[in-house]
């Protein structure tokens, strides 16, 4: 008979049910609100840096943990970590250009950039420039050889333009980039081509945070518009801090060296982001490719580094 009269399963609710899904609702909402903050600030800080900065910070771990890796337990390790960026920004070079009409062949680019890695360790300076003037002629060579086909025949002018478009990125990727293999190689090279990429990132990072905090004032508007003045005092002092001590303590190199080794690479790593802005200025693109989330494409991370990389081989030549 209870459930006639107000047995258990009739009885009112003695709230606490209530409570506890009030309870859970005001957790929800709270974590809801506590998403949407840090979404908002995510947001904030990707539309001011220009990048997603998470992406990039773990994109950038991998590189530095891979980098770290062959440098210090064995150099010979980096001709592989050195091939396959080389390899991957050559070619997405080559097709950034292909986007914007000039035909680089991008099979005999990918054979040049594998092929000047063991010519540069082993064969040091002669190797690299051999490698070099024969990566030139081989994607200049394989570029007259497809004009054998009347469905790919071209202008002259297209034609010289192609070439010089080829030489171009044997030049300025596979040569330039290939000094960090060339510094390797040489006598405790590993470190100096560590120190000096570590500055590099030293670079980047002091420009970043001080031109976040600070930028106001515009370096080159029509090439960056989101590098600063305010930026570079910052990368100045990140770099210079950074040379000093690696200058002490990886090089064993007066303080005074470590100075030089700064401010150099501050100019050059400015130079090359301001050269790799303008490219892909004239290409009308935002990015050289995709690839990396966060950065861009590799040409986007390793344009600072390019440049340094010659400026610090002269600097170990100077030195050591």
């Amino acid at each position: 008979m209870s459930d006639a009269t107000g047995g258990p399963e009739n009885r009112p609710s003695t709230g606490k049910p209530k409570k506890q899904s009030h309870t859970r609702a005001d957790f929800e909402s709270t974590v809801a609100d506590i998403e949407a903050q840090v979404r908002a600030t995510n947001e904030k800080i990707n539309a001011r840096s220009g990048r997603n900065l998470i992406s990039a910070i773990l994109i950038g771990l991998a590189l530095g943990g891979s980098l770290l890796v062959s440098l210090i337990f064995a150099k010979e390790l980096f001709m592989v970590f050195g091939a396959v960026l080389l390899i991957f920004t050559s070619f997405e070079l080559a097709s950034a250009l292909r986007f914007a009409g000039r035909d680089v062949p991008r099979i005999p680019t990918v054979i040049s950039a594998v092929a000047i890695v063991p010519a540069s360790f082993y064969g040091l300076a002669t190797g690299h420039w051999f490698a070099t003037i024969g990566g030139i002629l081989l994607v200049s060579l394989w570029r007259l050889a497809e004009l054998i086909s009347p469905k790919l025949r071209v202008s002259a002018a297209d034609f010289w333009k192609d070439i010089a478009a080829g030489a171009f990125v044997q030049s300025y990727v596979v040569f330039l980039g290939a000094f960090t293999i060339l510094l390797t190689a040489q006598p405790g090279g590993q470190w100096w081509t560590l120190a000096s990429l570590i500055v590099v990132v030293s670079v980047d990072v002091g420009a970043y945070a001080s031109g976040v905090n600070f930028g106001k004032h515009l370096m080159a508007p029509l090439i960056s518009p989101k590098k600063t003045w305010e930026g570079f005092a910052g990368s100045a002092v990140a770099a210079l801090v950074a040379g000093v001590l690696l200058a002490i303590f990886m090089l064993q190199q007066p303080w005074w060296v470590g100075l030089i080794l700064g401010s150099v690479m501050v100019f050059t790593a400015t130079m090359g982001d301001l050269a790799e802005s303008l490219i892909k200025r004239d290409l009308g693109i935002k990015d050289i490719s995709t690839w990396l989330p966060g950065h861009g494409g590799f040409l986007d991370r390793l344009d600072s580094i390019l440049p340094s990389a010659v400026a610090a081989y002269v600097l170990y030549l100077i030195f050591v």
